[in-house]
């Protein structure tokens, strides 16, 4: 009895520290919501400077960059030269190759703005939303497949196709998140604000027999509570799912609010129809429906007519059938679905043809002709049936979210098992962290997350932008602004780039003209030895990061160098060639049958993604699982890749491309020689690069191939320096 006592005591006392089922506030809270990811965005004042290094400073970022190195008796470095100015730009801001047409022409701009010219080119670039739409693809957990072990194919591109298109129009990062959290909810919602919620559509979907199909309704809600926390807040919300969170204020009730907001949907697919599309659909209903009332008025064949045939059949008879045949006439009558009854009709109906034209022929002449006809006519309506199906438009269809009209109620999972129901939750938010009223919608949700007042969101955003371009955020920790992530490298600097990102109207490319015109990003990324003990890791930025390419843009420098590149934008997602076998571990055997057209060549972003199989070159280049929001990539080097640059098929595919260019010009060896350097790397090669370059090309019997190989398979090819 005694131990049944300590063990009760104890659980209690559990559930006391762990929260279940209580009201959201607990003991010692107040003291984590001082932590400075939660205090209000102010705008500081620009950080004093020695005088002599004001020459430096081109834009307000540059002041707080300077003052920090300054302190710590740095300096910068000189900025880089133009040649990897424009090739970082381009790489950074639209994911592509500059031609070294485009590099001459910037080298030798004489005007005084030649470089802020060359950022609004490419920040128009239709380019510039394929390139920051993989980003947010990443945290958006996109991927082509519903996941789990059956991982069937699913339709939601356009939703991609939404993002790049947002991107490009510089969409308010305000009304960014409003359409894709809450666009059905808008007055009036269009079908670009309703495919934008496809944002929370990107949930694996299991479609195994045996589940529990509200377990899996339930996980898919948990993520879209988790990913809108990582997304925006920047907050592992997710430890509040069996329990108020150990390290932050919010408490398991709080995270049950936010679960209760977006527990009241339906989740219907959509088609994107165009009025000709509709259109066309209807003239065809129509005439399908007018063939089918013909072909009824003398095809009368019913389930009945089938069992009375088949009641006939002798065993002489049945041998005669088609297996298959057999086989559906062995199931009994009321074991026959849908799909089986009609291939018996099917067969009994081309049978009563068959007869009908046979037997009209050994009839008179009037009967003949009559059945002739009949036969005939059948034929032309059935050609014409399917004629239809080949005129019906392909309308594309995409997943998204609508809100249910009945309430679900919603409650504490008491431990983070829904079958374990604790105290029921009203829709809400964690008001500690900005109390602007009821918020009782998904669309309140949307408006709560991107309040101007909201004082993680800015600083979440705008130092995921920042990461992108300098490798590390100011926040190391991108996914984690609670107290167990780092503290701002640059804490001043980062609000004042979260107040100016409010101040702009959220707008996302004036915060990257900020970033890429300042004279931290235009340093030179050459090593320096100063810096080895100093600042090894480079968080003072006294110089520009080389980072690798992420893996989708390995795949698109290569398409560039070759000349491959189809740079159509948008449409459903294609299948470049791939090795055999990667769906050899897979429960669902795939077929995977490359394209043989122009999307053979679409940028890597377009790739088809199975999540439980993505395509190798993917993988073997760090590309996210599609299954979990990815804020950083991982940046690996492995052995691995320099094979894939090497011997996969579409790699080589490319090099031969590139070998042929290079064939193709009518100059001396050594001028082809220039002409590829500078179109893989963005810069004339040295003297020793060409020579070794050249040799290379006579020892393996002057093919051009082997040298076109070895420059995309540099780490220069693959970095942006």
């Amino acid at each position: 009895m005694m131990w049944r006592i300590a063990v009760t005591g104890f659980w209690l006392g559990f559930a006391g520290i762990t929260g279940w089922g209580r009201e959201p506030e607990r003991a010692g809270a107040s003291r984590w919501k001082q932590h400075w990811a939660y205090q209000p965005v102010c705008r500081p004042a620009l950080p004093a400077i020695v005088s002599c290094a004001s020459h430096w400073e081109r834009n307000p970022i540059d002041r707080f960059i300077l003052a920090r190195l300054q302190r710590e008796g740095l300096h910068p470095s000189p900025e880089a030269e133009r040649p990897v100015l424009i090739r970082r730009l381009s790489l950074d801001l639209i994911g592509l190759l500059p031609t070294p047409e485009e590099v001459d022409a910037f080298a030798s701009d004489p005007s005084p703005d030649a470089y802020e010219k060359l950022v609004e080119r490419l920040l128009a670039s239709p380019h510039y939303g394929e390139r920051w739409g993989r980003h947010w693809l990443d945290v958006a957990r996109y991927g082509d497949s519903n996941g789990y072990s059956i991982d069937a194919a699913r339709s939601i591109w356009p939703y991609r196709d939404w993002v790049i298109t947002a991107l490009n129009n510089d969409m308010p990062f305000d009304q960014f998140v409003i359409e894709q959290m809450a666009g059905d909810l808008l007055p009036n919602a269009t079908l670009s604000q309703r495919t934008a919620t496809g944002f929370h559509r990107n949930t694996p979907l299991n479609q195994e027999g045996g589940i529990d199909v509200e377990q899996f309704r339930v996980d898919s809600i948990y993520d879209r509570v988790n990913t809108t926390g990582t997304a925006l807040l920047g907050l592992t919300v997710g430890c509040a799912q069996c329990h108020d969170h150990k390290y932050d204020p919010l408490t398991q009730y709080e995270y049950y609010q936010m679960f209760a907001l977006l527990n009241q949907d339906d989740e219907p697919t959509l088609e994107l129809a165009s009025e000709d599309q509709k259109s066309r659909r209807k003239r065809i209903e129509q005439e399908r429906r007018q063939l089918t009332r013909v072909f009824q008025s003398f095809d009368r064949l019913t389930d009945a007519d089938v069992l009375a045939w088949q009641g006939k059949l002798s065993t002489e008879m049945r041998a005669a059938l088609p297996q298959d045949i057999n086989d559906l006439l062995d199931i009994a009558e009321n074991g026959r679905d849908a799909a089986q009854k009609a291939r018996l009709l099917e067969f009994l109906r081309n049978l009563d043809k068959t007869r009908h034209a046979v037997g009209g022929l050994m009839q008179s002449p009037w009967m003949s002709a009559a059945h002739v006809h009949l036969h005939l006519l059948r034929n032309r309506i059935e050609a014409r049936f399917k004629e239809l199906q080949t005129l019906e438009p392909n309308i594309p269809t995409t997943l998204v979210l609508a809100a249910r009209k009945e309430t679900r109620p919603t409650y504490v999972h008491i431990g983070g098992d829904f079958t374990r129901k604790g105290k029921p939750v009203e829709p809400g938010v964690p008001t500690w962290l900005l109390d602007m009223g009821p918020v009782r919608s998904r669309l309140d949700f949307a408006r709560w997350l991107v309040d101007a007042r909201q004082p993680l969101t800015p600083r979440v955003i705008v130092n995921r932008l920042w990461q992108h371009h300098f490798g590390l955020g100011l926040v190391e920790t991108e996914n984690d602004f609670g107290s167990q992530g780092t503290p701002p490298s640059h804490p001043e600097l980062l609000d004042w780039l979260a107040s100016e990102f409010v101040r702009c109207g959220y707008s996302v490319k004036h915060m990257h003209r900020l970033m890429v015109t300042s004279a931290t990003y235009r340093q030179a990324s050459k090593h320096r030895n100063d810096l080895a003990n100093m600042d090894p890791r480079n968080r003072l930025l006294a110089r520009m990061p080389r980072l690798r390419l992420e893996a989708e843009i390995v795949r698109d420098v290569g398409l560039c160098a070759s000349g491959l590149l189809n740079p159509r934008i948008g449409g459903p997602s294609v299948f470049p060639p791939q090795p055999e076998g990667v769906f050899r571990f897979t429960q669902v055997p795939r077929v995977w049958t490359a394209d043989t057209g122009p999307n053979r060549f679409r940028r890597g972003m377009y790739t088809h993604f199975w999540r439980s199989a993505p395509h190798p070159a993917l993988a073997a280049f760090d590309a996210p699982d599609g299954v979990n929001p990815c804020t950083r990539r991982n940046r690996s080097n492995t052995p691995l890749q320099a094979l894939t640059l090497l011997n996969d098929a579409a790699f080589a595919e490319m090099s031969q491309a590139l070998a042929r260019r290079m064939e193709q010009l009518n100059v001396s060896d050594e001028e082809k020689v220039v002409w590829a350097f500078r179109w893989c790397l963005s810069r004339t090669p040295s003297v020793f690069e060409k020579h070794a370059l050249l040799k290379l090309y006579h020892d393996s019997h002057r093919n051009w191939w082997p040298v076109a190989r070895a420059l995309m398979n540099l780490d220069e090819f693959i970095t942006r320096e």
